[in-house]
């Protein structure tokens, strides 16, 4: 096999695990959409407030970038779990230009009944897998991330 022969064969096989990776992708978020719905909260409601549950109170314009949603979302975000009494803003004490968002003791209570269900849905999405299967996996596509971040 020759240079270009073998490129070729890198490129198909990259563009491959590309398609694979979005529709596996596409795939498991449809499930675990399904899931959150039943909650009646959407994707990016139920990210906001597991980040809340399980880190603490946020800065309210640093959620964005660890939830990995659009900043100018954030806001209407907060503002229908606010509704829901799931979470409330509170100022900062040391800097009044920024507000924290903070989960409220029903947002607690409605996490710890939910969370555990949540989990278990996910654990039956992957349950192709075999444990050492996953903990590849998590390696393999850490290293492709890393790696197309840092191209």
């Amino acid at each position: 096999m020759n240079i270009q022969e073998s490129n070729r064969i890198e490129e198909d096989l990259s563009l491959k695990l590309f398609i694979v990776i979005s529709r596996a992708f596409q795939s498991i978020k449809k499930r675990v959409e399904e899931d959150i719905k039943c909650y009646e909260l959407n994707l990016t409601e139920f990210a906001v407030l597991e980040l809340l549950y399980s880190k603490g109170d946020q800065p309210i314009q640093k959620i964005g970038d660890k939830v990995l949603i659009a900043s100018s979302s954030i806001t209407y975000v907060v503002d229908k779990l606010e509704k829901k009494k799931l979470i409330e803003r509170k100022g900062c004490l040391k800097d009044r230009r920024i507000t924290h968002a903070t989960i409220t003791s029903e947002g607690t209570e409605f996490m710890n009944e939910i969370f555990p269900k949540h989990k278990r849905a996910i654990q039956e999405i992957c349950n192709s897998l075999a444990a050492q299967e996953k903990s590849n996996m998590i390696d393999q596509l850490k290293k492709l991330g890393y790696h197309a971040y840092a191209m």
